[in-house]
């Protein structure tokens, strides 16, 4: 009787000093605006047609562009938006864990994630970068310092495409808000055009934030 009181209480001692599971954290890209700086900024940002996709090419957008060391633009934001990130001497993620805002999703494996252009490449093709000169298109692809990358489910992002916010909208409403002023960001820092329809859908989305 007294071995197995002395067992439990070795058993309750080791549980007790186990550390605690490190919690997962949702990420956040940089310089999301408040929502009267959004409204503001779409407000701002020139509505037309939207223009043609002739001549568009992923490749005239080149991106995951080095950044520190080994690591690359795709490798970096991983790190930035994982929780618990463990790297190879190449950069690559080996371990961590990843939650999607746009669906909830959590990963634990790199190889489920993308990396999703806020606006994307061919979307930002047809509203202004068609006339951009490559360095610019590749700061935009690989632009660390607004809310244009983020790590989300690929099938996610695959189901996305280059559709605008008036065709395709995250499984999670409650990220509309979120979504809406990162993509106004985007679109109002480079200066990038909106369609009427385009323009509706943001303004629904954005009319969900609390503040």
């Amino acid at each position: 009787m007294k071995s197995t009181f002395f067992a439990l209480s070795a058993l309750v001692a080791l549980v007790s000093s186990a550390p605690a599971p490190l919690a997962l954290i949702a990420r956040a890209p940089p310089n999301i605006p408040t929502t009267s700086e959004a409204k503001s900024q779409l407000a701002a940002i020139r509505v037309a047609a939207q223009g043609s996709q002739t001549g568009y090419s992923r490749d005239l957008f080149p991106h995951w562009s080095a950044q520190s060391g080994t690591c690359n633009t795709r490798e970096t934001v991983l790190r930035r938006d994982g929780t618990s990130v463990v790297t190879d001497s190449a950069c690559a993620a080996t371990s961590g864990r990843w939650y999607s805002p746009f669906d909830g999703a959590v990963w634990y494996a790199a190889s489920d994630v993308d990396i999703d252009h806020m606006v994307p490449l061919s979307n930002a093709w047809k509203s202004g970068a068609a006339s951009w000169t490559t360095s610019r298109r590749q700061a935009f692809a690989n632009d660390l310092s607004n809310p244009q990358l983020i790590a989300v489910t690929d099938n996610v992002n695959q189901e996305k495409g280059d559709q605008g916010p008036e065709a395709w909208k995250p499984p999670l409403t409650s990220y509309y808000c979120t979504y809406a002023k990162m993509w106004i960001k985007v679109k109002y820092v480079y200066y990038l055009t909106i369609t009427s329809a385009e323009k509706s859908a943001l303004t629904s989305m954005v009319n969900t934030c609390s503040a």
